[in-house]
């Protein structure tokens, strides 16, 4: 119960039905601590695309497309979790992550 209202609590912010990484560490005295991370790329790119799901065939048929200015803003909003250290990089990856999807990366 003690975990559920501290969760509630932290995820207030987000939008429901956001999906949530979280890492929860059980110590032995039953105690615990936990940290919520942000939403997958995948999730703001797909917001970003007005898709509901990727393609079937990434690489081959096309779900949609995003600019690589969404692809910067998605970049800043997951800055903390990307293993990147400038934000064009940051945005190199989430490109990466849009055509893994389906998803056509534009200009």
């Amino acid at each position: 119960m003690e975990f559920c209202k501290a969760f509630n609590a932290q995820t207030q912010s987000f939008e429901a039905g956001t999906p949530l990484p979280v890492v929860i560490t059980v110590f032995a005295d039953k105690s615990f601590s936990f940290a919520v991370k942000t939403p997958p790329a995948t999730h703001f790119l797909k917001q970003a695309a007005k898709i509901n799901k990727g393609s079937n065939a990434a690489g081959r048929v096309s779900a949609g497309f995003v600019t690589m200015e969404q692809c910067r803003e998605i970049a800043e909003k997951k800055l903390q979790d990307l293993n990147a250290n400038d934000l064009d990089a940051g945005a190199r990856i989430i490109a990466g992550s849009a055509r893994s999807i389906g998803l056509e990366v534009r200009n």
